[in-house]
């Protein structure tokens, strides 16, 4: 793997990474969430389309109890237009989701060992994490031809900390994430900005049952930097910084595993924020 500056990470707000798994590595991840979704039995009332839209956040997955007790639990999540009125798929199952989340690292043995090998203790340890935690986990398919856009986002906006700053994600490509099949773009020291938006659970027994405080900024599309990412390498997100991905118009996919670590030290976990099921008092220990 390559060296690991902090300085770079700190001055940019992320940094790419090469060879942190080896390509066997990447297979079996693949291949154990090939089989995941073969067995996946989704009933049709939990058949979320997940966007990152701020409005479709709400209307959809910021409505659905499915979405947002998936805190501790391994749910699935499907691209647009991959069901019809009767909710039946109209593309090949395998072909029609969007990500599975968000705790992979608590239940399948081979994430979980990926998610707390030596080289993530050693990056977390490298970018001087005291007691760091995993608060969730995901596995994005990003589909040929129809794996969505991802607009300019802040993961702080969803994983909100007192202070900021203490959440970093690990984006893990299981294969390589190229100009054309939807790498991440990022804004270089945008980290250093504060957040603009805040998703946050309403009260009880209202609806949406989330809401946003604040709006996302507009960003000139100018600033974004691509960051392609060869198969086995991982790109580090600090959770302030700006980054989105372009819809995957190509014909291959780009499959990723990607988790988020917090730094729990003297760190509040917002109680308002929309994954309830995350216990702030004894989430997954990276280490």
């Amino acid at each position: 793997m390559d060296f690991l500056t902090d300085q770079d990470y700190q001055e940019d707000g992320y940094l790419v990474l090469d060879g942190l798994l080896s390509p066997a590595e990447c297979d079996e991840l693949r291949l154990r969430m090939g089989e995941i979704v073969d067995r996946m039995d989704v009933p049709e009332h939990c058949r979320i389309q997940f966007s990152t839209n701020h409005d479709e956040q709400l209307k959809t997955q910021g409505n659905a109890d499915y979405f947002i007790t998936s805190g501790d639990k391994i749910r699935f999540f499907f691209e647009k237009g991959v069901f019809d009125d009767k909710g039946d798929f109209t593309v090949p199952k395998e072909c029609s989701l969007n990500k599975i989340g968000h705790a992979l690292h608590a239940y399948e043995p081979l994430y979980k060992t990926a998610t707390h090998s030596p080289k993530i203790q050693g990056i977390a340890k490298k970018l001087g994490l005291k007691s760091p935690v995993i608060l969730q986990s995901m596995y994005i398919f990003k589909q040929p031809g129809i794996g969505g856009e991802v607009t300019p986002h802040q993961d702080a906006t969803f994983l909100h900390t007192e202070p900021l700053g203490r959440v970093m994600g690990v984006w893990i490509a299981l294969e390589d994430a190229t100009l054309d099949n939807g790498c991440l773009w990022f804004i270089p020291g945008s980290h250093n900005n504060g957040i603009t938006r805040r998703m946050v659970r309403t009260p009880e027994g209202t609806y949406p049952l989330t809401d946003f405080v604040g709006r996302e900024a507009t960003y000139d599309d100018k600033l974004f930097i691509p960051a392609p990412v060869k198969k086995g390498g991982v790109v580090l997100i600090e959770g302030e910084v700006v980054h989105k991905s372009e819809q995957n118009a190509s014909e291959k996919s780009r499959h990723v595993y990607t988790f988020h670590i917090m730094e729990s030290q003297e760190t509040k976990w917002n109680p308002e924020n929309c994954h309830l099921s995350l216990d702030p008092e004894s989430p997954s220990p990276c280490r």
